[in-house]
């Protein structure tokens, strides 16, 4: 039971952990942004096997784990309120040529990341977007300014 209890609170903690971190994308991760995550991986996995490191356990943890994702999964779809609290909401970063500052510099996005989803949907030049969102899934969504 006691390393139940482990798996539980380890995959909380990392859900809350990964959510204080903020968003990126996979595409946009730094290398050092994927040995922290390995790393906290690996020490909640260190944490919850502790000296107990028989197959049963093993089994018993990741069965656990999998069953309170799905948890959090219907949580995240019967509650509007809990979904706000786990993934949070878009941030503008750009809005007619006006960056967003304080949203940048707290969600730690250089303007260059911008810039490069600009450039991936062929923009090439700041007065070609009209906004710029941090979506919650992480990506930068570019919606194009109109060419009247």
């Amino acid at each position: 039971m006691a390393a139940v209890l482990r798996a539980i609170f380890g995959y909380l903690f990392l859900v809350f952990i990964v959510r204080v971190a903020g968003r990126r994308p996979g595409k946009q991760m730094t290398p050092f942004e994927f040995v922290l995550i390995f790393f906290m991986g690996g020490l909640t996995l260190t944490f919850m096997v502790g000296d107990e490191a028989s197959l049963t356990n093993a089994l018993c943890q990741i069965a656990t784990v999998g069953v309170l994702h799905y948890a959090l999964v219907l949580a995240r779809r019967k509650s509007p309120r809990f979904a706000l609290a786990t993934d949070g909401t878009p941030l503008v970063l750009l809005a007619n040529g006006q960056w967003y500052t304080e949203t940048l510099t707290h969600m730690r996005i250089l303007r260059e990341d911008v810039m490069t989803a600009a450039r991936d949907k062929g923009l090439a030049t700041l007065d070609q977007v009209k906004y710029a969102i941090l979506e919650r899934n992480g990506e930068i969504s570019i919606i194009q300014a109109s060419d009247e």
